[in-house]
């Protein structure tokens, strides 16, 4: 079983910065592709930004230039640091992993840490 802790949201004014970790337990880790996804009231989640286990990174349009994925697989952390945050980032971002291990496909959540970018 893996578990993915999220932690380091708040309230931040517009402009501000945050950074998200996501903690992983179990040794999936350093082999998945990690993700940070967001859902604001009365929307769908979608995709922020996804970080494979070799480094390629790939972000949301809405995001890029702002937000920068990284990850530290000896501490099985996945980060998020947002700058320039706007009112319209405001959501729960939830952390993702997900890959294959001899052909069987996984995929975990974490539990959300929300995020709220307010004057």
């Amino acid at each position: 079983q893996v578990q993915l802790v999220e932690s380091g949201g708040g309230l931040v004014q517009p402009g501000g910065s945050l950074r998200l970790s996501c903690a992983a337990s179990g040794s999936i880790f350093s082999i998945s592709t990690m993700g940070w996804y967001r859902q604001a009231p009365g929307k769908q989640r979608e995709l922020v930004a996804t970080i494979t286990g070799g480094g390629s990174t790939n972000y949301a349009d809405s995001v890029k230039g702002r937000f920068t994925i990284s990850r530290d697989n000896a501490k099985n952390t996945l980060y998020l640091q947002m700058n320039s945050l706007k009112l319209e980032d405001t959501a729960v971002y939830y952390c993702n992993a997900n890959g294959g291990i001899m052909n069987v496909r996984y995929e975990y959540w974490g539990q959300g840490s929300q995020v709220t970018v307010s004057s």
